[in-house]
């Protein structure tokens, strides 16, 4: 039997560049639903994205609001993994993230990579 295939997704873009910040959620809940491991890691700007109430100000065209694609994606199972130095720059806390993200060490980013079998930064 296959082993499982993995996808890492970096999200290093921001709530200030809002139209970078759908097709990591998107391209991993198409992953989960072909039953590949889904993981976002935000990194640098990234971060704000999975601050408490800043997704729900997103919305594009059509698109729903940006929370409603996070919340599709953590429940098919995509992980949310926050880069803790990247928050202690920003001056973010680690109590300030949704509740469905870990706020994870940078030793956890070359883990993660090392196993993905495909990663994808945005």
């Amino acid at each position: 039997m296959a082993e499982k295939k993995t996808i890492l997704y970096v999200l290093t873009s921001g709530i200030d560049t809002p139209e970078r910040t759908y097709s990591p959620f998107v391209l991993a809940t198409t992953a989960r639903a072909m039953g590949i491991d889904a993981t976002v890691y935000f990194l640098g700007r990234g971060v704000t994205i999975v601050k408490t109430g800043e997704a729900e100000r997103i919305k594009l065209g059509e698109f729903p609001r940006l929370s409603d694609v996070i919340g599709r994606a953590v429940e098919a199972g995509v992980k949310l993994m926050v880069c803790d130095q990247s928050s202690q720059l920003l001056g973010l806390d680690r109590g300030d993230y949704i509740d469905a993200a870990d706020v994870v060490g940078a030793a956890t980013l070359n883990d993660l990579a090392l196993d993905a079998d495909a990663i994808l930064s945005f």
